[in-house]
């Protein structure tokens, strides 16, 4: 199967939003990352959320005028992502959360979108580790179900720090959790100089794929410097039929110094790159 491409609108924050949105169009891609991360994007949820409908039908105009296609929604709801992890011990603040994903599912139907990605949780140090999982789970299981109420496809980013910082945690928060996927990012595993090879039997449970140079020690490099096998993580995908979009993350900031790459060059270089593996 032909592979889609997608490009994040949060590779660009120095462009408006509009701006963004005409330069991944040029650039060929069939599909755009949409990135509501509170106090950090283009699009933020207490913006958006004040009218969901309007602003995702808004959004969705956006996208046809430009021939795209909303290929994911990830929301982030606070800078701190324990402030309101879906398995926050406090429940005032787990409601907020369950509150701002119900916003996202109605967002993601107004925009014409199939698939929302959020951040799985987080173990809290006032209570056992086993405790932090088993909410997480159940909370989790909960917005897989709402998601597929909504006709939608729900997915979490297992990454550092998180409930599930490690590819065998993911695979048992997954065990745990009816219907959840994964939005896989092998950098975050390379950061910490796991090899490739322990990360590939996450591709089988992945929904969608961000993908950019890493090695170990750096979250984000250049092509040239990336240590990850994109040919082989192609092939894989080949052998089980991944048919989620492919999703270049390039991302501008300072943490982990993540604005020391050419983000469009590098954006181009690593999609072209992977699309001559597919064999596209």
């Amino acid at each position: 199967m032909k592979p889609r491409f997608a490009c994040a609108d949060f590779t660009f924050p120095l462009l408006t939003h509009d701006q963004a949105l005409d330069l991944i169009a040029g650039l060929g891609f069939e599909g755009v990352d949409i990135g509501l991360f509170q106090g950090r994007s283009h699009l933020q949820p207490a913006s958006e959320f004040r009218a969901v409908a309007a602003n995702g039908q808004a959004l969705r105009r956006k996208l046809d005028d430009r021939g795209l296609q909303a290929a994911d929604i990830f929301l982030q709801a606070a800078s701190d992502f324990r402030a309101f992890a879906a398995n926050q011990p406090d429940a005032s603040r787990r409601r907020v959360a369950r509150d701002l994903f119900s916003r996202t599912l109605e967002y993601t139907v107004a925009c014409g979108g199939k698939h929302v990605s959020g951040l799985p949780g987080a173990a809290f140090p006032e209570e056992s580790r086993a405790t932090s999982f088993a909410r997480c789970a159940a909370e989790l299981a909960w917005r897989c179900e709402q998601a597929g109420k909504a006709g939608l496809t729900f997915s979490v980013e297992a990454h550092v720090g998180s409930i599930a910082p490690t590819p065998q945690a993911a695979l048992r928060l997954l065990a745990a959790t009816p219907g959840l996927t994964l939005t896989l990012d092998y950098t975050h595993f390379t950061r910490r100089g796991l090899p490739d090879a322990a990360v590939e039997p996450l591709i089988q449970h992945a929904s969608h794929f961000h993908a950019r140079g890493a090695r170990p020690g750096r979250l984000q490099t250049s092509v040239k410097a990336n240590t990850i096998d994109y040919a082989r993580i192609v092939a894989v995908m080949q052998q089980t039929g991944y048919g989620g979009y492919l999703g270049i993350e390039y991302v501008w900031t300072e943490w982990e110094r993540c604005n020391e790459v050419d983000n469009l060059s590098e954006t181009l270089l690593l999609r072209d790159l992977i699309r001559a593996a597919w064999g596209d």
